[in-house]
């Protein structure tokens, strides 16, 4: 559970503000999304795989 302390005469805003950053730093919304559309590991693996030989054909066209 996040707790935020609110201080003494500070601004809702500031405090829902700092709610939301911890909120965003638990990861609870993209582990959610990744639940909820499940990929098998070596659909993952080959994306992954696809990503990096993508990126290598970028590096060596800038290298020419």
């Amino acid at each position: 559970m996040i707790i935020v302390p609110i201080k003494e005469g500070e601004n809702i805003e500031r405090a829902l503000k700092r709610f939301k950053r911890k909120f965003e730093k638990t990861g609870a919304i993209r582990e959610l999304r990744a639940r909820k559309n499940f990929e098998k590991p070596s659909a993952k693996k080959r994306v992954k795989m696809q990503k990096a030989i993508y990126v290598q054909h970028l590096q060596l066209q800038d290298e020419q």
